[in-house]
């Protein structure tokens, strides 16, 4: 009798053991599956400081891009569908980031309880900055004017459907770097505590503290790069990917662009740029983590120059605004 007993006593045992293991565990992404705190979900590395600055710890925030990978190409893994089917809040930056525009719809799908959060509410986006191509365009204002009769109701016909497909895509031709400028996150983070605030109300007081103080930090940022660019407003500078243009026109700078969209430039913009950086006396090539350099680095020979790496989507954001200040003033044409 007494064995039998005891035998129970170990199966309970194993059986408390066994349950208490799995009230705290962790998925492969490292987010603790802990019932309560709010699981947040971010596009790009940026935000999650955004998220963390206001929630300190009440709340558990997943990056859909992780550091190294590019908003542009990533593709989300089956742990981070997981944590999405369970996120309180999904903050999109809004902007026009490409997983965003791919696979906003499959996520809410997933998960139409979660409230989404537009970070780029109240911010004015900006169309990015073009090539010049001008032997590109005189050709093809030749090749219109050649057939500019024969095709009027072609063309007619391509302008609505153009006119539809930029309905569809609001986005499109815009720049979406929207976080690279403070004052932009300044906009972000009171989308990010008006959402915190509606999943979690208890800590409504806590997250008003927390945001206010980083509002805070971040204007004492603007000043600093300020006072950093002082004198600079009107030069150039020249970058492979164009992911500063909402720092460029906040500081009164100008971002001179190797690439735009993904394409390379040809052999005629390459010297066209070659010669603006000439002319403007530009000296370095500010290039991105996971884009080619090569376009760069040929630019740089021909100006006797240098690459220089900077990286948007560092996470710590206010060290990182103030490396890329100190960057670009030296580098300032």
């Amino acid at each position: 009798m007494k064995s039998k007993i005891m035998v129970l006593m170990m199966l309970l045992s194993v059986c408390i053991v066994l349950t208490s293991g799995c009230t705290d565990t962790q998925d492969d992404s490292g987010t603790a599956s802990d019932s309560d705190k709010k699981i947040v979900v971010v596009s790009i590395v940026p935000q999650a400081e955004f998220v963390e600055k206001i929630a300190g710890d009440n709340v558990d925030v997943v990056i859909m891009v992780p550091p190294g990978a590019s908003p542009h190409s990533y593709e989300p893994t089956p742990s981070q569908l997981t944590d999405l089917s369970n996120a309180g809040m999904y903050a999109m930056v809004g902007s026009g980031i490409t997983i965003e525009d791919v696979l906003m719809e499959k996520i809410t799908d997933l998960n139409p309880d979660m409230l989404v959060v537009d970070c780029s509410k109240g911010i004015t986006l900006q169309e990015m900055v073009a090539h010049e191509h001008d032997h590109e365009e005189e050709a093809d204002h030749e090749e219109e004017h050649d057939h500019e009769e024969e095709h009027d109701h072609e063309e007619e016909h391509d302008h609505e459907e153009e006119h539809d497909h930029e309905e569809e895509h609001d986005h499109e031709g815009l720049d979406p770097h929207i976080w690279t400028s403070p004052d932009n996150v300044e906009v972000m983070v009171e989308n990010i505590y008006e959402g915190l605030v509606e999943i979690d109300p208890e800590n409504e007081a806590t997250y008003l503290e927390n945001k206010n103080a980083y509002l805070a930090e971040l204007d004492a940022l603007d000043e600093q790069i300020k006072v950093i660019l002082s004198g600079k407003e009107g030069s150039s500078f020249m970058v492979y990917h164009p992911a500063w243009g909402y720092f460029a026109n906040h500081y009164g700078l100008v971002q001179v662009p190797v690439e735009i969209e993904g394409k390379e430039p040809s052999v005629q913009d390459m010297q066209n740029l070659i010669d603006e950086a000439n002319d403007k006396g530009i000296k370095v090539i500010f290039v991105q983590t996971g884009f080619s350099t090569v376009s760069a680095e040929a630019i740089a020979n021909e100006i006797d120059g240098e690459v220089v790496e900077l990286d948007p989507l560092s996470k710590d954001y206010i060290a990182n605004l103030v490396k890329v200040a100190d960057a670009f003033e030296k580098g300032l044409a």
